[in-house]
């Protein structure tokens, strides 16, 4: 098991103990999970609230366990504070981008770390783009690729509507950990240009399809 960093640990820990509080409390779920009509009534909270919440243990587990793989990449290279703000970052435009594409619709509602969460991966495969990750815990895919194809992914489900599924939040906090990857570790652009572009193509797609009306 790999030595977990005490920041790490922390942001678990509050995701844990704030998601099993909504498990039991429904009134607190309601209050702070993210939630268009809310929002509008000026309950600005649950932008940030919401991304402690989840909507089963499944879905927790799942977060959870993605942080804890890849947050210790990042810290390695751009160190704890900085591993903080990409952490907060992701999950604030990770739910700023579905507020923007959901912003009429009153009912939509949404919980998870899965923005924050993206940001974090979305940073550690710029640093580690050759990596193996194992698909379904068997299939090994280049972290590169997988990064691509997830958000790609992303895209298709939000143009589609796919599952009960925050892509829009995804790619929020892609597009937050990306900009702050470079950002904070800026040889990446002489050290990796090809991987920094690769890793754009997702985040440009998106601005066009919604620049010419199709998503």
């Amino acid at each position: 098991m790999q030595n977990i960093n005490i920041a790490t640990l922390i942001i678990i820990a509050a995701n844990v103990l704030i998601s099993l509080k909504g498990f039991k409390d429904f009134t607190f779920f309601e209050k702070y999970k993210f939630n268009i009509a809310g929002i509008r009534r000026g309950e600005q909270i649950r932008m940030f609230t919401s991304g402690f919440l989840h909507a089963d243990f499944n879905h927790l587990l799942f977060n959870m366990l993605t942080l804890y793989f890849f947050a210790g990449v990042v810290i390695g290279y751009v160190g704890v504070s900085k591993f903080i703000a990409i952490y907060i970052a992701s999950l604030l435009f990770g739910s700023l981008l579905s507020y923007f594409f959901h912003k009429d619709e009153y009912h939509y509602s949404a919980v998870g770390a899965s923005g924050a969460v993206t940001g974090v991966l979305y940073s550690a495969i710029l640093f580690i783009p050759n990596e193996n990750l194992y698909l379904f815990f068997a299939i090994p895919i280049p972290a590169w690729i997988f990064g691509l194809a997830y958000l790609l992914y992303s895209i298709y489900g939000m143009k589609n509507k796919v599952g009960n599924i925050g892509h829009d939040a995804h790619l929020g906090g892609a597009i937050a950990g990306y900009i702050l990857t470079i950002a904070f570790a800026p040889y990446l652009l002489q050290t990796s240009l090809w991987i920094v572009a690769i890793l754009a193509f997702p985040i440009i797609l998106l601005f066009l399809l919604h620049k010419t009306g199709k998503i």
